[in-house]
C-alpha cells in the first residue's frame, strides 16, 4: 500500500469499527426495556422471557474465543464482514419471529454475529496502527463498548415509547449492518496472523460446550442464597461438567501444540503468569461494569426518582465512561498500561465508597457517577488489551477473545452477588419496622402538627406495631387523613432505609473489587519483570 492508501485506510478503520462495536454492544441492553412487551407478545412468563437475554449472553460467550481465533487465521476484514452480516440477519429474524422458540434461535444468531466484533476491531487496530496510536484507538473502542452497554436500556425505552413497537429495536440494525458490510468491503484492508495448520475442530467443540455449561451454571446462581443455590444440580452439575470439559480441552490443546498444530486456545499464553493475571483483572473489570445496571433502581428506590425517568440518570455515568475511556487510551500510550489500571482501581474505589456512604442527594449522586464512570471507562479499552496482547505474537485475536470471555464471566457472576445485597436489605424491613419505625414516626408526627384527634388515634395504633405487622393493612385502618399520610410517609422512609442498606452493601462490594483491580495491577507489574 502507498502512503496515501495507508492514511486513507486508517481514516476509515476507527469510525467503521466503532459503529460496529456500538451496534453489537447496544443490543444486549436495549432489549431489557422491551422484555415485558415481548413476553406479552409471545404470551410467555417472565422466567421464560428472560431467556431472550440469557441466550444472547451464552451466544456471546461461545462466539468470542472462536471468532478471535478465526480472525487471526482467515483474516479480520473477512470475519468482520461475516460477523456484521450475521448480526444483521439475526436482527431481521428477531423482528420477524413468528414464535417464541424462533425468537430465541434468532437471538442466538444475533449473538454469534455480535460476539466477535469488538475482538476483530481490536486485533485489526493492533495489526495496522502504529504503536503510539494504539492506546487511543483501543480506548475509543472500549469507551463506545461501555457507553453502549450503559445507555442500551434507556435508548430502548425511548424508542419503545416513541414507536410503541418492539420490533423497531431490531429493525434499526439492518440498514446499519448493510452500510457496514459495504464499507468493510471497500474501505478495510485484510490482515491475518502468520498461522498454519488445520482448524482445531475438536478444540472448538470442546471449548463451546465447556463455555456453554459454565455460563449456564453461573446464570442459575441465586443472589440471596448463593451458597445453597450452588448445591442445585442446575448449578454445580453444569459448572462441574464445564470444568471437566475444559480440563479435557487443555489436554487436547497441549497434545495438539506438541504435534505442531494450531490450538483454538492460546495455550502458551495460558501458561504465563502475567497473562493469567490480566484475565483475572479482566473478570474484575466485568464485575465493576455489571454494577452499573443497578443505577436506575438506585435512583428510584433511594433518591426518589420517578420510575419512568430513572434510566435517564445513567447519562452522567455514560458520559464519564466515554471520557475515561479516551483518557485511559492516552494514558496507556504515555504512562503505560499498568499505571492506567492502577488509576482505574483508585478512581472506581473512591466513587463506589461515595455511592455507598454519602449519596443521599442528586448532586452527590452526579459526582459519584462521574468518578465511577471515569474509573470504569479508563480500564474498558486500551490497558488490558495492550497487556493481553503484548506477548501474544500471532495469537492476538485469541488473546483478546480470552480476555473478553473473562470479562463476560465477571459480568455474569457479579449481578447475582449484587442483587443478593439488595434483597437482603429489603429482608431487613420487618426489623426496621420494629426498631426504627417508632422513632421516625414520632419525628414525622412532630413535623406534621397533627390534631388532638389524630394524636389520640395514633396512640391506639403504636401498640400494634411489631416486626410482623402488616403495615399496608395498618395504614388502611387509619381514619384521620393527615395521620394516614404521616404513617404512609414513614413506611416509605423505612423502605428507603432498607434500600439504602442493600445498595450500600452492593457498592461496598464493588469498592472491594476495585481494590482487587489495584492489587492485581501491582502483582502484574512484579510478574512482568
Amino acid at each position: 500500500m502507498t502512503q496515501n492508501q495507508v492514511e486513507g485506510h486508517n481514516k476509515w478503520v476507527l469510525p467503521l469499527f466503532m459503529i460496529g462495536v456500538f451496534m453489537a454492544a447496544l443490543d444486549n441492553g436495549i432489549i431489557s426495556a422491551a422484555l415485558t412487551t415481548i413476553n406479552d407478545a409471545y404470551n410467555v412468563d417472565a422466567n421464560w422471557g428472560a431467556w431472550g437475554v440469557t441466550i444472547y449472553t451464552l451466544g456471546l460467550a461461545i462466539s468470542v474465543p472462536i471468532v478471535g481465533k478465526l480472525s487471526d487465521r482467515y483474516g479480520r476484514k473477512k470475519l468482520f464482514i461475516i460477523e456484521i452480516a450475521l448480526f444483521g440477519l439475526g436482527s431481521l429474524l428477531v423482528a420477524l419471529s413468528p414464535t417464541f422458540e424462533f425468537y430465541l434461535l434468532a437471538r442466538l444468531v444475533q449473538a454469534l454475529g455480535g460476539g466477535g466484533i469488538f475482538i476483530i476491531a481490536s486485533s485489526h487496530i493492533l495489526a495496522t496502527l502504529p504503536k503510539e496510536q494504539q492506546g487511543k484507538a483501543l480506548g475509543a473502542l472500549g469507551g463506545v463498548n461501555g457507553i453502549a452497554s450503559l445507555i442500551g436500556p434507556n435508548l430502548g425505552s425511548i424508542l419503545l415509547d416513541f414507536t410503541g413497537n418492539w420490533h423497531i429495536l431490531f429493525l434499526i440494525n439492518i440498514p446499519i449492518a448493510i452500510v457496514l458490510v459495504y464499507l468493510g468491503f471497500t474501505k478495510l484492508t485484510e490482515t491475518t496472523a502468520d498461522t498454519a495448520g488445520k482448524l482445531d475442530l475438536m478444540g472448538t467443540v470442546l471449548l463451546s460446550l465447556s463455555i456453554l455449561a459454565i455460563m449456564y451454571g453461573l446464570t442459575n446462581l441465586e443472589g440471596v442464597n448463593i451458597v445453597d443455590s450452588m448445591l442445585s444440580p442446575h448449578v454445580y452439575g453444569f459448572l462441574l461438567g464445564g470444568i471437566v470439559l475444559f480440563a479435557v480441552l487443555l489436554v487436547h490443546e497441549s497434545r495438539l501444540e506438541k504435534r505442531g498444530g494450531d490450538p483454538i486456545l492460546p495455550i502458551q499464553l495460558l501458561k504465563r503468569g502475567p497473562y493469567l493475571m490480566t484475565l483475572l483483572i479482566g473478570a474484575f473489570s466485568g464485575a465493576l461494569l455489571a454494577s452499573m445496571i443497578f443505577i436506575p433502581a438506585f435512583t428510584e428506590q433511594v433518591l426518589g426518582i420517578e420510575q419512568s425517568k430513572s434510566g435517564y440518570w445513567m447519562t452522567p455515568l455514560a458520559i464519564a465512561a466515554g471520557i475515561g475511556a479516551g483518557a485511559g487510551g492516552a494514558l496507556t500510550d504515555k504512562r503505560g498500561p499498568i499505571f492506567t489500571v492502577v488509576l482505574s482501581g483508585v478512581l472506581s474505589g473512591i466513587g463506589y465508597v461515595l455511592f455507598a456512604q454519602f449519596t443521599d442527594a442528586i448532586w452527590l449522586f452526579i459526582i459519584s457517577s462521574f468518578i465511577v464512570g471515569i474509573g470504569i471507562g479508563v480500564i474498558l479499552g486500551a490497558p488490558l488489551n495492550i497487556l493481553a496482547t503484548e506477548s501474544a505474537g500471532d495469537n492476538q485475536g485469541s488473546a483478546l477473545a480470552s480476555l473478553s470471555l473473562a470479562r463476560q464471566i465477571g459480568m455474569t457472576i457479579a449481578p447475582t452477588i449484587y442483587a443478593g445485597f439488595i434483597t437482603r436489605g429489603f429482608n431487613e424491613l420487618p426489623t426496621l419496622f420494629a426498631t426504627d419505625f417508632p422513632s421516625k414516626l414520632q419525628q414525622n408526627v412532630e413535623a406534621a402538627n397533627l390534631s388532638p384527634a389524630a394524636q389520640a388515634e395514633l396512640g391506639t395504633l403504636i401498640g400494634q406495631i411489631s416486626s410482623d405487622t402488616d403495615m399496608q393493612a395498618l395504614v388502611g385502618q387509619v381514619q384521620d387523613p393527615a395521620l394516614r399520610q404521616v404513617i404512609t410517609d414513614t413506611v416509605s422512609d423505612m423502605t428507603t432505609l432498607a434500600a439504602q442498606q442493600g445498595f450500600s452493601g452492593l457498592f461496598m462490594s464493588a469498592a472491594v473489587i476495585s481494590v482487587l483491580v489495584l492489587f492485581g495491577a501491582v502483582m502484574l507489574k512484579s510478574l512482568r519483570k
